[in-house]
């Protein structure tokens, strides 16, 4: 019997935690001699803290969190890289029932247009100004994370100052149905199925998405210490190729049912498998209608599992818009090496599929389907961009930089 090599994961109970689960379930890990044991976990602090002191040797992760690490914003000193993607988008904005209601009299009402949503919120937010209520509080799952910074650029590009208006608190993922249902915030953005359970339970509803703010943007990536990645350099590339092979399967239309069926057993999600179903069809139920997301959560298509370096100095670029870290071209080269497409690329190179020439792309250039001649086929990218219609060149960091402002 040939060898085992055990590698243990952290994970959090989210539909994008598939790609991992997929590859233990479905076989893909034992098929290429990994035991790959998945640990369950309830905050991504949790996550980065069992990363650092060796309880994991990878983990699923939120993508800028290996930035911040590399950019020494985490407690203790770590160092990881991020050297495949775990899908793109899955998360929602929620809102509680009464902040709804008022935002409904604004205009709010198409889950997929986050102009209006964000139009109608500011108008919520200058109301309570006017009359002394208490600040709005909405939850992100992290500092570090894509919901923060959507959150923020969303609100930021709405006329909302996510400093002033407002409050942004952290709470871990799990509890964001919980804290809405007792009043403790007014609203969140955390990955599904959280929203979605909010939504069942009949305590929030869906304002809108990250498929409408950032659409084909970035979300988890692979998470893995940098000293186990130099000690265990082929085993990481056949990892890598496990879990390529798992994003393909839960990519499928037809695996859909399955995958549902796997997530929703208690050791995962323990949530049920049509409500997960749901969200991995794009189609979520707001509380005020059912809204269809073509590309709600993507875990294969459109280069999904590719760490775009231009992913990761867009977040650079949000983490210094908002005071985590002051703008260097070091810092820059540092957070553009957090990923790793040169690894990924080498992990892949057995399987010959279609891959992106460069590392970067401009985000937001493409309003529709495009195909990208790759000399190995071609490879279907597409469509992205921002709700705001500008794009992120990160050949032009510093002049994007310079643009963002607090509102």
């Amino acid at each position: 019997m040939a060898e085992m090599h055990l590698i243990t994961a952290g994970f959090l109970p989210l539909l994008d935690s598939a790609v991992l689960v997929a590859a233990r379930e479905k076989g893909f890990a034992a098929e290429e001699g990994i035991d790959l044991v998945l640990v369950r976990e309830t905050s991504w602090a949790s996550i980065r803290d069992r990363i650092a002191v060796g309880h994991f040797e990878v983990a699923h992760m939120l993508a800028p969190m290996p930035i911040a690490a590399n950019l020494g914003l985490t407690p203790i000193r770590l160092e990881l890289i991020a050297p495949m993607a775990l899908g793109l988008g899955g998360n929602a904005v929620s809102v509680s029932n009464a902040l709804w209601a008022a935002m409904k009299e604004e205009g709010a009402g198409n889950a997929a247009d986050a102009a209006a949503a964000g139009a109608a919120l500011k108008k919520v937010v200058e109301a309570r100004r006017r009359a002394g209520a208490e600040r709005l509080q909405l939850a992100v799952v992290h500092p570090h994370s894509g919901h923060n910074f959507e959150l923020r650029y969303w609100l930021a590009a709405s006329g909302i100052d996510p400093e002033a208006d407002l409050d942004i608190v952290v709470l871990p993922p799990p509890l964001m149905p919980d804290a809405v249902a007792a009043g403790r915030i007014d609203g969140f953005c955390v990955g599904e199925p959280w929203s979605s359970v909010a939504v069942a339970q009949g305590h929030a509803h869906i304002a809108t998405a990250k498929a409408a703010i950032w659409r084909s943007s970035p979300e988890k990536v692979l998470g893995v210490r940098a000293d186990w990645a130099a000690m265990h350099g082929e085993l990481l590339l056949r990892l890598m190729r496990v879990l390529y092979r798992a994003a393909e399967w839960c990519g499928k239309a037809e695996n859909r049912a399955e995958l549902a069926e796997i997530l929703a057993a208690e050791r995962y999600l323990s949530q049920p498998a049509e409500l997960l179903l749901r969200a991995l069809e794009g189609r979520l139920e707001t509380g005020h209608g059912t809204q269809s997301f073509p590309d709600f959560f993507l875990p294969f298509d459109r280069a999904a599992t590719f760490p775009w370096q231009s992913h990761a100095l867009w977040f650079y670029s949000q983490m210094v818009r908002w005071g985590q870290v002051a703008h260097t071209a070091s810092s820059a080269e540092r957070a553009r090496d957090s990923f790793r497409p040169d690894l990924y690329c080498a992990a892949l190179e057995p399987l010959k599929p279609p891959l992106p020439a460069s590392g970067m792309k401009v985000e937001g250039e493409l309003a529709a389907p495009t195909p990208v001649s790759t000399g190995r086929g071609e490879l279907m990218l597409g469509p992205d961009g921002f709700f705001d219609r500008i794009p992120f060149d990160p050949a032009e960091l510093d002049a994007y930089i310079a643009t963002q402002t607090r509102a």
